[in-house]
């Protein structure tokens, strides 16, 4: 082989190139190649991944990148424009002295030479140029570009300097041809430079994508990065097509004239030779006081903390059969020998600092907790000794790795934390950590969506249809979902769609900071890696904390916990309020009142326990004990979860809790005969089949790793020993073998689930600690939980909200009375000034403190006199007045409002006349006489208590005094099955509480509405429906809009019900298909009756299904967020819905107390007379509607329950077995269905999943042609509401055939008798 690649951009430059590192160096190999390399722009993110690769593949991997040369001195700005601002030029490592000197050069472009790209100068190449080989690069290049412009001379200047600065035979002239003309002519120059200057000549291909065939995703790709789309013309291109990994015959079929350059490609190659070193700790020296040596000074810290924490250490250290003494130097040992040392005192001298200066630190985080020389530091504070956590969970001897200690700390104190880090090991040592965003499975089909220009809608469906789990790409998605296949494999726009997503799938679209990550290194970080800039213009790594790990280097987390800061808070509230000093490290973890109080299901605020879903997990545990917190916490994930029935059984019937053997009991005795815990899985591993704990800890490992040959041989191990290995066995132990067998299968099905307990109860330790709180102390928690999510609204409006339940009240800010954060005001809260818009934090601290100096403010002249000199401007002054800060001052807001500007208006004039040294009237009138000239309150009243409303939640973003919605909160109890705060954003998860598609009504008043108008000229609105907690975006098409358009009036206050839409890191929407006023709800009766037309023969319109998705007000209520089908068994008293799917006619038998139906004929109004046998719901008779097609009448103060639509959208109807009511009498007849547009679909399922895709695709199509659906393998048949109808054109046709398949759309001319299938 003669020829390598060695200008390459890769994924890593980002957006820029599509070349995937491991397809890249597959390619190299399939082409024969023994080496390529890797150049991206300005960067070396890829470089440790490309290495590992390459070698993994036994090619030799060329380390390089293609540097931004500054026209002059990096540090010199807009003295070119454009491309002029910089020029490129391509480094090659060719030693490890090369390696490390890029490093150097490619960290300087980011931390002294950035604008607009990373740069560097001449002095910054002449510094760091040892063992690097350097090519002229591409057309950007400065001896091609000067070339271009016709400075000949220039160009030979250029090429002389640097070739002076890399040495002779280190330097290249770089031939590219991308059939671009221009290039030919500076090839031409480059080939006379290179005889004239003996300067050699080298070729290369400038890549940047993988395969010939990547051209268009390619192109999609550069449309990311430039905010463009495919079909605009004024774009950036790269032209000609030629930008892939070619093959050596390839690239000399471009140069036969220079065949020398391609060859010299390969002698570069073969001189670059860089060895990265993996695995190696290159650990910071930690400086200990005079007298001690870093081991030494370790031993008397543990032995200081082991004195404090135990006494004198001779206890028992649990079942390890060491005293505690004996565990401490057993893990010093292991620690010393392991060379991490100077890990804990680093570790420790940090928390030390943040414990000594008043930051709130956590009790620790993850395995560490297992560690008896953590607690002893007080790294930890949970002691691993009573809860039976273990050492090499944490830090095995047998798996040489990193310790890997993270801790919390209060969010406020963390920077604080961080900085005291870098000034003691200095500033250029302690660097955070990048991360990477990529195009994930669904948010890549929505930017390649935009960039094709595709309907957002449209290609908002496509991406719905890739199932939510984690980390899944496209390939698994088309596998999981057969809807998304069909279309893949049927539709000719969702197949290129997809493929070119599928090609620019994972690639990394921009980089981030870690948001705890930082790295300490022994010397200055560019020694040991690139660094990058931040967003925030902070120094980064350009490798990601895996690496960096892997290179042995110290990676500490500082993260930031809020729940941290609520405690502290909250303790010293009860400080200041009740003269009480709390220690929250000491309070009883057990206490009866505070487990009960936990288990009544009210944890909101409390840390861990706040998910509905949590909440009904405590309720039902009922936790006695500190171990049930710490158990709870560990199930309540996907996979765990399934085990909660057996722990709850167990627990409540704790005397027929089984075991498999005898030996097991111990282990599991505390979580009731559950595995739970990775360190169950270890002990079970030691204590039945006799391993040493280290080894236990290996095979846990890969248990999780789901390793097969791994595992096999364990097994054999674990049941029947191996004396080579040292392992007894089950079978010595006198465990039969199916019973050992037994006992792996269910091990290794639960490994790859359970979770650390170290990490569990220490945050159970947080959770006890913030319940306990509220418990005992519920102003002062709430209040503390309340500011530190200040910047909230909508958790704001929730807290309060839960403070109002729990009988506390919210006072409104005060000017006299209020703080920065929110207050403790005898026994209420008082809002915090802070939380006012447009009034900063130094102004308020400022107002305090003159309060504080000077008493308090008297009226509303006296405030704006002292607090004119501190920045208070007219807007902060008024929005005080608005959000009722002034009420104690005298006068209304009105009055406030109307004589402000002049009483500062005053106060400015009389300034600047007492610098001028004028007098003016009010200065020598007496006492007496000031009254008369003093401006008074006004006679206006006060404002409308709407109009006070109004301006609490314009300059606070909540109401405080009260809400507009309070009257009714009953109406929404009763009819709302969701609240706006399950449709937000979880900060905390990234999820939604609301499913995709599921139904639901929300109710509130209309705070903003937005008209948009479709193509077809017609009007949708997007409003936003607030209720008392958040508000909802709701989206409403044309034709709902046209129906329900009286009601969408400002500030109307309305139900809504529809289907919720999620997107990937937005909050829900609300899909909107009825809409009801308060009042009809307050009215009672059905309030949302059945849309749609009936079928001849009395079948209504839509297929139908029992359910009560409503939350009922007080008996009966279905607890908030139950789907319909959920609600059954939750205290309301109704039929049994029946299984999803089935349609009316089969639903007579499924467990509904009913009368033999009417025979086949007889009409429906016949069938109504004939007494259908109803159940009462809830209690109140129902009472029945003859007239078919009409709604039920609602249980909810009206005789029934509320109808819940289980598989219709826009188009379709309620349930027909609502409230325990039979509407159907026998299987129906169709005799005949009206003409229209029709639609048909396999299955019942294939329409759900589809039903919106319908209802978007013809949300444009307006006319008189019904839409009709029929389902092929039950023939059944639904007819659309008349405010669904379209205009059966021939557009509309090629539309719903391009989605469903043309065979499946038809234009029906006449009524069909009893339709057996489309023809």
């Amino acid at each position: 082989m003669a020829f390598a690649h060695l200008h390459v951009h890769t994924e890593y430059s980002l957006l820029d190139g599509s070349n995937k590192i491991k397809e890249y160096v597959r390619r190299v190999k399939e082409l024969g190649m023994d080496s390529a390399a890797i150049t991206d722009h300005g960067v070396m993110y890829g470089v440790l991944e490309f290495y590992r690769e390459a070698k993994a593949a036994g090619i030799n991997p060329v380390i390089g990148c293609e540097v931004y040369v500054a026209p002059n001195s990096r540090f010199d700005k807009e003295l070119t424009g454009g491309e002029d601002r910089y020029y490129h030029l391509v480094l090659l490592a060719e030693n490890n002295t090369g390696y490390a000197n890029l490093m150097k050069i490619v960290s300087k472009g980011f931390t002294e030479g950035y604008y607009y790209k990373p740069r560097v100068d001449m002095e910054v190449l002449q510094t760091y140029h040892e063992g690097l080989i350097a090519l002229s690069a591409c057309l950007a290049g400065e001896v091609q570009r000067n070339i271009s412009k016709g400075f000949l001379e220039e160009a030979r200047k250029s090429a002389l300097k640097y070739q002076a600065c890399f040495g002779k035979g280190n330097y290249y002239l770089e031939l590219q041809d991308h059939g671009i003309p221009e290039q030919k002519r500076v090839n031409m120059e480059l080939m006379n430079m290179s005889r004239e200057l003996q300067i050699p000549l080298v070729v290369t291909n400038d890549v940047h994508y993988t395969y010939e065939t990547d051209v268009e995703p390619h192109d999609i790709l550069l449309c990311l990065q430039t905010g463009k789309k495919l079909a605009d013309e004024d774009r950036m291109r790269y032209e000609g097509g030629q930008y892939y990994v070619k093959s050596e015959e390839e690239m000399k079929g471009l140069f036969p004239y220079a065949w020398e350059a391609v060859e010299n490609t390969q002698e570069i190659a073969d001189r670059c030779h860089v060895e990265i070193e993996f695995g190696v700790r290159k650990l910071p020296h930690y400086e200990v006081p005079e007298g001690y040596d870093s081991w030494s000074y370790l031993q008397k810290l543990c032995a200081d903390g082991l004195e404090e924490r135990y006494g004198d250490g001779s206890q028992a250290a649990g079942d390890t059969g060491m005293t505690l003494r004996e565990r401490l130097d057993y893990e010093l040992d292991v620690i010393h020998s392991m060379g991490f040392v100077d890990y804990f005192l680093i570790v420790w001298d940090f928390i030390h600092y943040a414990k000594k200066n008043g930051i709130p630190v956590g009790p620790g985080r993850g395995s560490a907790a297992g560690s008896i020389v953590s607690y002893c530091l007080k790294i930890t504070d949970i002691d691993p000794i009573r809860y039976s956590l273990l050492f090499e969970r944490f830090l095995n001897p047998e798996r040489v790795s990193m310790p890997d200690i993270d801790i919390d700390f209060c969010p406020n104190g963390r920077q604080d934390v961080i900085d005291y880090v870098s000034r003691k090991y200095g500033s250029e040592k302690v660097v955070q950590i990048v991360t990477f965003g990529t195009l994930g499975a669904k948010g890549v089909i929505r930017d390649v969506g935009r960039v094709m220009d595709l309907p957002y809608a449209y290609v908002d469906s496509i991406a719905k249809l890739v199932p939510g789990d984690l980390n899944i790409t496209l390939d698994q998605a088309l596998e999981k979902n057969p809807e998304l296949n069909k279309l893949y494999r049927e539709e000719e726009q969702v197949h290129k769609l997809i493929d070119m997503c599928r090609r620019l799938e994972g690639l990394p679209r921009n980089t981030g900071m870690h948001a705890a990550g930082v790295v300490i290194c022994p010397e200055a970080a560019d020694e040991f890696v690139p660094l990058s800039r931040g967003g925030d213009g902070s120094i980064t790594t350009q490798y990601t904390k895996d690496p960096l790990e892997e290179l042995g280097l110290l990676k500490m987390d500082f993260l930031g916990l809020r729940n941290l800061t609520v405690i502290r808070d909250a303790v010293r509230f009860v400080e200041q309020t009740r003269g009480i000093k709390l220690d929250m490290d000491h309070i009883d973890f057990n206490d009866p009142k505070v487990l009960s109080y936990i288990g009544t299901g009210r944890t909101e605020g409390i840390f861990q326990l706040e998910s509905g879903g949590m909440k009904s997990f405590m309720k039902e545990l009922r936790p006695q004990n500190f171990e049930d917190i710490v158990a709870g916490i560990s199930l309540y994930r996907p996979g765990p979860m399934d085990f909660i029935p057996k722990y709850i059984k167990g627990k409540n019937n704790g005397g027929e809790t089984s075991y498999a053997c005898p030996q097991l009991e111990p282990i599991l005795k505390n979580t009731y005969g559950c595995m739970v815990y990775q360190e169950q899985v270890m002990q079970i591993v030691r204590d039945l089949g006799g391993y040493t704990m280290g080894r236990s800890d290996l095979v846990r490992r890969a248990m999780s790793k789901k390793k097969h040959s791994v595992m096999e041989k364990e097994r054999a191990n674990f049941v029947y020993g191996s004396a080579e290995e040292g392992v007894p066995g089950c079978l010595s132990r006198g465990i039969d073998e199916k019973t050992a067998n037994r006992i792996f299968d269910e091990m290794m099905d639960f490994a790859n689930y359970a979770f650390n307990k170290s990490h569990a109860a220490c945050y159970a330790v947080v959770t006890l600690q913030t319940a306990w709180l509220k418990y005992y102390y519920p102003v002062e928690f709430m209040a503390a939980l309340l500011t530190s999510v200040i910047d909230n609204p909508k958790k704001v409006s929730e807290y309060i909200l839960a403070s109002r339940s729990m009988g506390i009240n919210i006072l409104p800010p005060d000017i006299n009375q209020g703080e920065a954060g929110f207050s403790v005001d005898e026994g209420n809260i008082r809002y915090a000034l802070t939380a006012i818009k447009g009034v900063g934090r130094p102004v308020i601290e400022a107002i305090v403190e003159e309060r504080r100096l000077r008493g308090p403010y008297t009226n509303l002249k006296d405030f704006i006199t002292r607090v004119a000199d501190r920045d208070v401007n007219k807007r902060a002054i008024e929005n005080f007045i608005k959000a009722g800060a002034m009420d104690g001052l005298g006068g209304t807001r009105k009055q406030c409002m109307s004589v402000y500007v002049q009483i500062l208006d005053h106060i400015v004039k009389d300034k600047k006349n007492n610098l001028a040294g004028q007098l003016t009237l009010f200065d020598i009138a007496s006492e007496e006489d000031k009254e008369e000239f003093d401006i008074r309150m006004p006679d206006v009243g006060e404002y409308t208590r709407e109009m006070l409303f109004a301006f609490e939640k314009e300059v606070m973003g909540i109401y405080v005094s009260g809400h507009p919605l309070e009257e009714y909160q009953e109406l929404l109890q009763k009819y709302a099955t969701f609240r706006s705060s399950d449709f937000a954003l979880d900060e905390e998860t990234g999820q939604v509480a609301v499913t995709d598609r599921a139904p639901a009504v929300i109710g509130g008043m209309i705070a903003e509405k937005t008209i948009k108008y479709t193509r077809n000229n017609q009007v949708m609105a997007f409003i936003s429906l607030e209720d008392l907690v958040g508000s909802v975006e709701v989206v409403v098409f044309p034709r709902d809009y046209e129906q329900y358009s009286a009601l969408l009036t400002d500030d109307a206050k309305i139900f809504i019900r529809g289907r919720v839409s999620v997107e990937e890191d937005k909050d829900a929407k609300l899909i909107c298909e009825q809409i009801a006023g308060f009042e009809e709800a307050a009215r009672g009766g059905e309030l949302f009756p059945r849309r749609g037309r009936s079928f001849p023969g009395g079948s209504s319109g839509g297929w139908r299904s029992g359910g009560n998705g409503y939350r009922g007000a007080g008996q009966g209520a279905a607890p908030q967020g139950t789907l319909p089908q959920e609600t059954s068994q939750q205290g309301v008293k109704r039929q049994e819905a029946p299984p999803q799917g089935t349609l009316p006619q089969e639903t007579s038998q499924q467990g509904v107390k009913q009368q033999e139906a009417p025979p086949q004929g007889t009409s429906p109004q016949e069938a109504s007379q004939q007494g259908v046998k109803r159940q009462e719901a809830a209690g109140q008779g129902a009472t029945p509607q003859s007239t078919p097609g009409k709604g039920r009448t609602s249980a909810d103060g009206a005789g029934g329950v509320p109808e819940q639509r289980q598989i219709t959208g826009n188009g379709g109807e309620t349930p027909a077995q609502a409230s325990g009511t039979r509407e159907e009498t026998a299987r129906p007849r169709i005799r005949s269905v009206p003409p229209g547009v029709w639609v048909q679909f396999p299955t019942l399922e294939a329409y759900m999943q589809s039903e919106r895709r319908l209802l978007e695709v013809t949300a444009d199509s307006d006319g008189q042609d019904h839409l009709v659906v029929f389902i092929k393998n039950s023939k059944a048949v639904k007819v659309l509401p008349d405010n669904r109808n379209v205009c059966g054109d021939e557009a509309l046709v090629q539309r719903l055939g391009a989605v469903f398949g043309e065979e499946n759309v038809k234009i029906v001319t006449k009524p069909i008798e009893n339709p057996k299938e489309m023809h």
